[in-house]
């Protein structure tokens, strides 16, 4: 129905803890409307916001009025005892934030590259949740994802760089990431 609005770049399988009642209800409720969102998508702290505007909208009292209550004809919500634990999967598994105590960096030039691109989609993400040799995969995934969401994604200085359009310079996020990654 709504599946633009995530890509399609995560499945079951790399859900975390697979089995478990909070990934199945995850699979249950989240792909009715959208591809599989990634728990990591999101903080910890924005989950609960998330999953109450979604949870409004499958039970149709969403913000579109009587056109959502049609759209969603037919999408089962979760009951209360089911939201609370697709909470606390989603909550387990989400994001780690960046510290910017910890990587004052980030909001020098030098992590200015990270920094625009990453927050346009999540909170800034760890950088030592993968290692340096992870990372370029992790950037290429978001670029690809990026382009698929219409986020600013150009690489290249152009003649509107100087007019103030971001650009999104891999290569300064790459060697932001593996400056501090996992070892």
């Amino acid at each position: 129905m709504l599946e633009r609005l995530l890509p399609p770049t995560f499945d079951v399988r790399k859900l975390p803890e697979p089995g478990s009642p909070g990934a199945r209800l995850v699979v249950r409720y989240c792909v009715q409307c959208h591809n599989l969102p990634n728990p990591a998508m999101h903080s910890a702290a924005r989950w609960p916001s998330v999953l109450e505007r979604m949870v409004v909208r499958m039970e149709g009292r969403g913000n579109m009025g009587s056109l959502m209550a049609e759209m969603m004809a037919g999408v089962r919500a979760p009951d209360a005892g089911e939201a609370s634990t697709l909470l606390a999967y989603l909550r387990r598994h989400a994001q780690k934030p960046l510290d910017p105590a910890r990587y004052p960096e980030v909001d020098a030039p030098s992590g200015e590259a990270f920094r625009l691109a990453c927050s346009q989609c999540h909170v800034l993400p760890d950088p030592r949740r993968h290692t340096a040799r992870e990372w370029p995969a992790v950037v290429a995934r978001m670029q690809q994802n990026m382009q698929w969401m219409n986020r600013v994604v150009a690489s290249q200085p152009s003649a509107s760089q100087a007019a103030g359009e971001p650009q999104l310079r891999v290569e300064e996020i790459n060697a932001f990431l593996a400056k501090y990654a996992r070892r």
